[in-house]
């Protein structure tokens, strides 16, 4: 019959035939046979079973053994024996290796027709000590599911006494190996329900066997605890704490979180790990482990291991939100990530960056699981806004995001807050005393407000982040004729050098103001900007006079022409030139204009032009203005800066915008740099008008655009020598170092006959190039009659600062400004150590630290917070942005070389480093001083935390008049106002 059996799998028979000639072999083993025939039936099934060569062989042999099992006992008894086992597992099956999966298989197919035999007891006590073997040699996860399936089948086989418990641990450090390799769900799916075949085992074990629980968690604690990297325990334990008994939990808890044994890195490493596990679908109660464990380490004041594991790892649980099958676990660990992390924002602002794309995801799933998940979500992110408030370019984005879902009340919001935090008295006491609090961890210097001059500060702090040019006045020598560079210089100083983690700029202020302004008033940022570098680059001018004229006698003629030559640091800085030509249409002659410029003002097109994309620009430039994406700044150093506007075209662009109506809106895009704008209106007054998009690029080329002079606008041509329609062109001759762009966002509506503000959002590249004109034969502030030949070129510039104003009028409201260093081409400048580096594919140039000076306070932003602040604060808007030459604006042949270089920081003066000396000391002793006397109320403040009040407002948010009052979105002001 073996002989028949094995010829019908060899043959080349259709396999219908061969499973119909198989099946009468099988139903004919089913009739009384001989010893020696169901021997050699038992050997080919057995061989068969091992080595058939084909999926229908093997079953054919399953089928055989069954069959013999069933209806040939005493045969099958003698011939599956201890012995045939034993060199199975020992030896293995001729060509197959002991611990290959079908050994054991075959063991458990066996198994069942032995058990009440004489040999059974024999059988169970072999593979009582094979199994331990067997899991003491790290075997797979296809033995281990085996291994499971033979002793959850024959409990007879579990070790018994030391070697059960031996068993557990080495079956924990066996599942603590298990990783999937397969990235399809069918794959993982398998992977799961192999890995809950095995930990059941160890609950099986553990229901009959309760003592050994608590020393199988040593031995888990132990390998989750071990801080070698070199391999990570596998989620798979998530498995094994699922059976775990709650009732259990508090003793556990308490004996880890006070055990001397345990060192603090041990305990990180183990509740680092065991959050890893929230990403397990199949560990229930996992969440409330971990959270019993971290309440634990709390109440035994192990705050800096709650610190550490909260930052590294609330990305990640927050993340597993998007998954259904863990979203009930991950949100209860954040939850109280959350809840409990109230010393400081920084946990928080972990997850902001994310959390309106987690709730588009949860709101697009429609369940029942992600609807309230959301809720909750949303109720989290109102509870940090109010403990955390202060951060308008991190938040605007999160409460656009969240505004369509449930509000928390107020007394809700403190409820939560107050039953779960863990924080350290010292901490907590922070937030309650702003003059105890050091210098910003940004390590830059806030300006205080001193009644309305938020729009000199943001000023200020723009040209301090210029560092070419800051560098430049902190070497200043010699500054004794320029009495407003040496107030300028004390004041950099002492922002680069100061202890204090705010300034007041009052001296300052009093020698830099213009006559016109009134005190008390808030005013333009551009105005003043203009009024400051005029009055620098005039001093500076009167300065090199006056040494000119006492060096007169002793200089020789090529000394008097150099320092005649010699630009001020404002034009080195600031200085650029453009050209202005008007061809007349009939004769085609060209007159050309060369002027100078410090600041370039950007009018925005005309509401009703029909063309807005201004692609067919008629500049003759093979160079056209491009707003370039985000490219490597590695080696840039990143610096703001600051322009004034030529007066005559500014008069003209500003009664250009008096024509311009307010009932246009920008839908969201994306520029260059993938960051989404989503327009506003451009007057509150404008409700259901039309929307469409601009971007910085729409205002340059509007500003280059051609100017056609015709009707009562037409030029006199003096070749035609008379009134002719001609065409205007401005062109770039030379790119400053610092290119200082103003939108000219106010202006007098001629219809509504008022003063407005157009809120237009635009798109602002972090990189832009832009044609540059230049005239070999230039004749300075000369004029041609003849066609000019022009090379051209191109100038990159880098986004350095942008300052924001927020409000309705130029009369009102708040400014605050955007900066961010970057790196010179020679990578002198290293980066700043609080940039946390973005993913791999993103460019370099995003990684860069942004900063946002508001007044007092200075925090890290970033690009996306620039980008988007206008999204949700439609009064904050763009105004001033400064920009640097990548190739230090050495396009104009007359700039000296060395006057753009990067300066380094030079040594102030003997006489400032004592002053900025003499204020540390001081500040220390009102350190000292102010310590002592809030020590007496330390006590009632704990007693009553005061996190909702408002401990620091701005001064340009009273309501008086030039106020912003509380819409001021840069300002720090209450709840309500931020939120709602």
């Amino acid at each position: 019959m073996d002989k028949i059996l094995e010829a019908v799998l060899q043959s080349s028979y259709p396999m219908y035939v061969k499973e119909s000639l198989a099946r009468r072999v099988i139903d004919a083993s089913k009739q009384p046979i001989d010893s020696e025939q169901c021997w050699s039936m038992l050997e080919l099934s057995t061989k068969l079973f091992f080595l058939g060569e084909s999926r229908f062989a093997r079953e054919t042999a399953r089928e055989v053994l069954e069959v013999y099992g069933r209806y040939h006992p005493e045969e099958f008894e003698e011939f599956f024996n201890v012995r045939f086992i034993l060199s199975l597992l020992q030896e293995g099956y001729r060509s197959l290796g002991k611990r290959h999966p079908y050994i054991l298989e075959y063991i458990h197919l066996g198994l069942q027709f032995v058990l009440d035999k004489a040999s059974a007891e024999d059988i169970f006590r072999l593979l009582k000590v094979e199994v331990l073997r067997i899991v003491c040699e790290r075997p797979s996860l296809k033995i281990c599911v085996r291994v499971s399936r033979i002793l959850i089948s024959h409990p007879q086989c579990i070790p018994e006494g030391n070697h059960q418990l031996l068993f557990c641990q080495q079956l924990i450090r066996c599942i603590g190996q298990f990783h999937c390799h397969s990235e399809g769900e069918e794959g993982i799916i398998q992977f799961l329900d192999q890995v809950n075949r095995v930990s059941a085992l160890l609950q099986n074990i553990w229901r009959l066997q309760t003592s050994l629980v608590l020393p199988s968690l040593k031995e888990l604690f132990a390998i989750i605890s071990f801080t070698d990297e070199t391999e990570t325990p596998s989620n798979a334990l998530a498995s094994v704490v699922q059976y775990i008994p709650l009732q259990l939990m508090d003793g556990i808890v308490r004996n880890l979180a006070n055990a001397d044994s345990v060192t603090d890195a041990q305990m990180m490493t183990s509740i680092n790990r065991m959050i890893d596990w929230v990403s397990w679908p199949l560990g229930k109660n996992i969440d409330k482990w971990i959270i019993a464990l971290l309440k634990g380490l709390a109440a035994v004041k192990k705050f800096s291991i709650l610190t550490e594991v909260s930052l590294a790892k609330i990305q990640k649980v927050f993340s597993k939100l998007l998954y259904p099958v863990v979203r009930e676990a991950a949100l209860s660990v954040l939850r109280y990530m959350l809840l409990s992390f109230q010393h400081s924002p920084e946990a928080f602002h972990l997850i902001v960056p994310h959390i309106p794309q987690m709730v588009s995801c949860l709101s697009n799933e429609s369940t029942n699981s992600a609807s309230s998940c959301l809720e909750q979500v949303a109720e989290l992110v109102h509870c940090m806004v109010f403990r955390f408030s202060g951060y308008p370019d991190l938040y605007g984005p999160v409460m656009e995001a969240v505004k369509k879902l449930p509000v928390p009340n107020e007394d809700r919001i403190k409820q939560l807050l107050g039953q779960n935090a863990w924080t350290s008295q010292k901490n907590e006491l922070a937030p309650y005393y702003p003059r105890l609090v050091s210098k910003s961890d940004t390590g830059k210097i806030g300006l205080i407000n001193l009644g309305n001059t938020c729009y000199m500060n943001s000023i200020l702090q723009a040209l301090f982040m210029a560092s070419d040019f800051r560098h430049s006045v902190l070497c200043l020598q010699d500054s004794s004729n320029q009495p407003l560079m040496m107030k300028l210089q004390h004041l950099f100083a002492f922002l680069e050098h100061s202890q204090r983690p705010a300034i007041s700029p009052e001296s300052f202020l009093s020698s830099s103001w213009p006559p016109w302004f009134t005190p008390g008033v808030q005013q333009d940022c551009s105005e003043y900007l203009k009024y400051l570098l005029d009055r620098l680059h005039e001093e500076e001018k009167t300065g090199k006079r006056i040494s000119q004229t006492l060096a007169q006698s002793n200089c020789s003629f090529q000394v008097k022409k150099t320092l005649l030559g010699n630009r001020t640091l404002v034009e080195q800085m600031f200085g650029g030139r453009i050209v202005t030509k008007i061809r007349c249409l009939k004769c085609h002659s060209i007159s050309a204009r060369e002027e100078a410029f410090t600041d370039l003002s950007l009018a925005f097109p005309p509401r009703d032009d029909p063309t807005q994309k201004f692609s067919k620009i008629t500049v003759p430039s093979s160079v056209p203005v491009t707003d370039a994406g985000p490219k490597n700044l590695e080696d840039q150093d990143q610096q703001s800066s600051s322009s004034p506007h030529q007066r005559t075209r500014n008069q003209k662009v500003e009664k250009e915008q008096g024509k311009v109506t307010a009932d246009m809106k920008h839908p969201q895009g994306k520029d260059e740099n993938n960051c989404t704008m989503a327009g506003t209106s451009s007057s509150p007054e404008a409700p259901g008008t039309k929307k469409s998009s601009l971007t910085l690029l729409d205002l340059i080329n509007h500003f280059l655009c051609p100017e056609m002079l015709t009707e009562d606008n037409k030029y006199r041509c003096e070749t035609c020598d008379s009134l002719q329609d001609a065409e205007k062109v401005v062109e770039l001759s030379t790119g400053p170092q610092y290119l200082i762009l103003t939108l000219l966002r106010f202006s007098f509506d001629l219809k509504a006959m008022r003063r407005r503000k157009i809120l237009d959002n635009v798109s602002i590249p972090l990189m832009l190039k832009l044609p540059i004109q230049i005239n070999p034969h230039r004749t300075e502030y000369g004029c041609s009659r003849a066609t000019l030949a022009y090379d051209r070129q191109s100038a990159t510039y880098d986004l350095c600062t942008v300052i924001v104003h927020s409000g309705l009028s130029s009369e009102s409201g708040h400014y605050y400004c955007y900066s961010r260093d970057c790196m010179d081409p020679d990578g002198q400048k290293p980066q700043c150590t609080g940039v946390k580096r973005l993913a791999v594919d993103k460019h370099l140039d995003l990684e860069i630290q942004w900063y946002l000076f508001n007044d007092t306070r200075v925090s890290f932003s970033s690009f996306e917070s620039v980008s988007n602040v206008t999204s949700f604060f439609p009064k904050d808007t763009a105004y001033v942005l400064f920009y640097r030459n990548r190739t230090h604006g050495q396009v104009d042949s007359d700039i000296d070389p060395g006057s753009s270089k990067s300066h380094g920081d030079g040594a102030l003066s003997k006489e400032l480093m004592e002053a900025i000396s003499k204020d540390n000391i001081k500040y220390l002793q009102e350190q000292e001083k102010e310590a002592r006397k809030t020590a007496a109320y330390i006590s009632p403040l704990l007693k009553s935390p005061l996190w909702w009040q408002d401990f620091d407002k701005d001064s340009d948010d009273d309501a008086s008049a030039g106020g912003l009052g509380s819409s001021n979105g840069g300002g720090s002001g209450s709840f309500h106002g931020l939120v709602f």
